[in-house]
């Protein structure tokens, strides 16, 4: 292979793993992944019925999912500096375990406050994603770690339409119990080949000090600022209970930084953020984020609309539109992951980019239809797969092998941060862009996010991602010497 030495580093030495081992380990993480995934998406169905079981408000009822959302951001960092520490197989075991944990006690919960509870213990088991990339570089060589991860990263999406189609036909014929019953049991069985399957890693440094002090500071920054983001739109954005979240949380969150600069052996090394592959995943990990789930909760709202506004599915058959959309990422990640470790990092998250650009303009003018959003989408997260594949590919190799999982915890937090301010931004427009809609029989009228409010959502979106596009070009290029 040949590459432009001058714009690049070259990068050929492979780890020794056995072939078989390694793709044992591939199919198990890419299991765990794709339950994680399809979880979370099937228990949304399920919310109304939830909210209207337990008596509560749509607003608490909401907590189902930031609880579990909120945790996982918060301790993803620490979970990655545990497994540098003390192996990632066995902080990916505890990991597990506190996700079968929580999605167990999820099934019998007796109130909504024990189940938002049980949300947030499992969000705990949110850490097994990145752990779980950090450990396809130690068992993979560098020339093949790209395309392992691009196969991991393709499950998202397949999961999470698997779980709006499934979670739909198991709350309509069973209860909403059983979607965390049927969770709990398909964990177990993932627990134990994963306990069985994935070697044994050592232990780097037994003895070294864990920055709790600094990661409670994190987690409280962390967790006060997602707060914020969720609860604006209930709140108001400066009522003086959301700035009561955001500026400590934001007072925490910079106050991190300075503080990790203090400490002997630091939950983050913040020489490390000055790497500029390291720097620019974070940045293009916030930003992809952001714009990733603002579509999301954007089409999610466009599709229940009713004619003449959106789509007018029902929720099942929104899942089974949003279902061909996953070859887009299911075909994508090994590509975009073999494409990363032959051409760089670089071109990839390019071509990720103008993917992205190309999808959000489709939506702009071509979304009348469900057969339009089915292609639209397709297109949007095939792009959105690219971009993920080289920032975690980017941190893999570009971070010491010591700080590996925390830099994937790290990023996979900042990717959530993204993933919360996505879908605010998002509600910010449809609540301000409406039209109004007059009832028969005397009913109060509605307001609807109109064709305005929907555009503007997706013309962010595109402005985003030329963002993305234009730090990406800022990118160290590397590529992989051929065995």
């Amino acid at each position: 292979m040949t590459h432009d030495t001058s714009a690049s580093t070259t990068i050929g030495t492979p780890r020794k793993a056995g072939p078989n081992h390694a793709t044992r380990t591939l199919l198990i993480l890419t299991g765990v992944a794709l339950l994680v995934n399809y979880v979370e998406t099937m228990v949304l169905p399920g919310i109304p019925n939830i909210e209207k079981d337990f008596g509560t408000t749509a607003t608490i009822a909401a907590w189902i999912t930031s609880a579990y959302l909120i945790v996982g951001s918060a301790v993803s960092p620490l979970f990655g500096k545990l497994g540098d520490v003390y192996g990632k197989k066995k902080m990916f075991l505890v990991s597990l375990s506190f996700y079968i944990v929580g999605v167990g006690m999820a099934g019998f919960s007796p109130s909504i406050y024990f189940l938002i509870g049980s949300r947030a213990l499992q969000g705990v088991g949110f850490a097994i994603i990145p752990l779980g990339l950090a450990i396809v570089t130690d068992v993979f060589p560098k020339e093949k770690v790209a395309t392992a991860q691009g196969i991991i990263s393709g499950t998202f999406a397949i999961g999470a339409a698997l779980g709006l189609v499934v979670g739909a036909y198991i709350i309509q014929d069973l209860t909403w119990h059983w979607a965390f019953h049927t969770a709990f049991i398909l964990s177990l069985v993932l627990f134990g080949i994963s306990a069985y399957i994935l070697q044994k890693d050592s232990p780097k440094n037994v003895g070294a000090s864990i920055d709790y002090a600094g990661a409670g500071i994190l987690m409280a920054g962390i967790t006060l600022l997602l707060l914020y983001a969720t609860e604006g739109p209930t709140l108001g954005w400066l009522a003086a209970e959301e700035l009561a979240f955001l500026i400590p949380g934001a007072i925490l969150f910079v106050g991190f930084f300075f503080f990790e600069s203090t400490r002997k052996n630091p939950l983050i090394h913040l020489p490390l953020l000055r790497i500029r592959n390291v720097l620019i995943s974070n940045i293009v990990g916030v930003i992809s984020g952001t714009t990733m789930f603002m579509l999301f909760f954007a089409l999610i709202y466009y599709a229940s609309y009713p004619k003449g506004f959106g789509l007018g599915l029902t929720i099942l058959a929104t899942g089974l539109s949003l279902a061909p959309s996953t070859i887009g990422m299911m075909v994508g990640g090994p590509l975009i992951g073999r494409f990363t470790q032959r051409a760089g990092p670089r071109p990839a998250l390019l071509v990720g980019s103008t993917l992205s650009i190309i999808g959000l303009l489709l939506f702009r003018f071509y979304r009348s239809t469900t057969t339009d959003v089915t292609l639209d989408l397709v297109v949007a997260l095939a792009g959105v797969v690219c971009v993920i594949v080289p920032i975690v590919n980017m941190l893999a190799i570009s971070l010491p092998r010591e700080s590996i999982a925390v830099g994937l915890g790290m990023n996979t937090m900042l990717r959530n941060l993204g993933g919360a301010i996505g879908p605010v931004v998002a509600t910010v427009i449809l609540s301000t862009y409406t039209t109004k809609i007059v009832l028969p029989f005397g009913q109060p009228p509605i307001y609807l996010g109109n064709a305005a409010a929907f555009n503007y959502i997706f013309e962010i979106g595109i402005v985003l991602m030329v963002l993305c596009m234009a730090i990406s070009l800022a990118t160290k290029n590397y590529t992989f010497k051929a065995n």
